[in-house]
């Protein structure tokens, strides 16, 4: 694909207006037209890892910006493969993943934000959240057991607490991207009939067994629970710095082609570019040169 047919592409899946957002209208299944083969996938994919690898050891010598990428999606829906796949090529020293499971009773006793600050990426790093503060009105709204432990005060468990942690969310994502922190958010939107068939392969084929738990069962009772919370989630959140991209899930080799991209044009927004030699600088190193000869 040629750069405006990239552009086009991730431009699709982008959410940065949450006024008027319908998870409804978004099909987990799109390709936007494309119909590869699996080798010409991969190519793709790889040429978009490569881009990226480049990018990146340009944000990591430059040491100006930071970004995280925030992974949200129901259980089968793929997301330890797409930050397997689209992060493969990437400097160790400058990237760093984080999954967040559920909060023990250390971080029960501070904000819900706490836990998340401590794994922010530092200038210069990629930081990937697999699962995120997200799951606060996500997990936590659909199970309301989730939030009566986290000990808040009964005065402050209002009817309106999630449209306040919502706003909260909103607001420090924006002082993030002030602070030259630059979040970019993924949903992998799964389809319900598509989480069915991955669960029936993580039951039927022993190397996959492991991968499986009841609780995804159980979760899965709450679909429409799920799909309405995220609905609400992005709608509240999505702007121009923070974007959600709203990634069709469906067909993986589609997904991780759609989130390398988006990571790609993200990076290549910030001029990134390696530190200037000044011209003391470079009377040094012509001294260094001279002297090893």
């Amino acid at each position: 694909m040629d750069v405006k047919q990239r552009r086009k592409l991730v431009a699709r899946y982008r959410v940065e207006q949450g006024k008027g957002f319908h998870l409804k209208d978004w099909d987990s299944g799109d390709t936007a037209g494309l119909d590869f083969g699996k080798e010409a996938a991969a190519a793709l994919l790889q040429e978009g890892v490569e881009r990226l690898s480049n990018l990146q050891d340009m944000l990591y010598a430059q040491d100006r910006w930071a970004v995280l990428c925030l992974f949200q999606a129901m259980d089968a829906a793929g997301k330890d493969g797409a930050i397997k796949h689209v992060f493969t090529g990437v400097n160790p020293q400058g990237c760093h993943a984080t999954s967040f499971k559920a909060p023990g009773p250390v971080e029960l006793d501070h904000d819900f934000l706490w836990r998340h600050v401590q794994a922010l990426p530092g200038r210069g790093q990629i930081g990937i959240h697999n699962r995120s503060w997200y799951e606060e009105v996500l997990v936590a709204r659909v199970h309301p057991a989730v939030l009566e432990r986290q000990k808040l005060p009964a005065a402050l468990r209002t009817k309106r607490i999630w449209e306040e942690r919502l706003a909260d969310i909103a607001a420090f994502e924006g002082y993030l991207g002030r602070q030259g922190v630059v979040v970019v958010k993924f949903f992998l939107h799964l389809g319900r009939d598509e989480q069915r068939e991955r669960f029936l392969k993580r039951i039927e084929e022993p190397e996959k067994n492991w991968k499986f738990e009841i609780g995804d069962i159980t979760e899965r009772r709450h679909w429409d629970a799920y799909q309405d919370a995220y609905e609400k989630a992005i709608r509240a959140t999505a702007t121009p710095a923070a974007p959600w991209y709203v990634v069709p899930a469906d067909n993986k080799w589609f997904t991780r082609l759609v989130v390398a991209e988006a990571l790609a044009q993200t990076l290549e927004s910030l001029d990134l570019h390696y530190p200037v030699v000044t011209e003391a600088e470079r009377a040094r190193l012509a001294e260094g040169r001279q002297e090893l000869g």
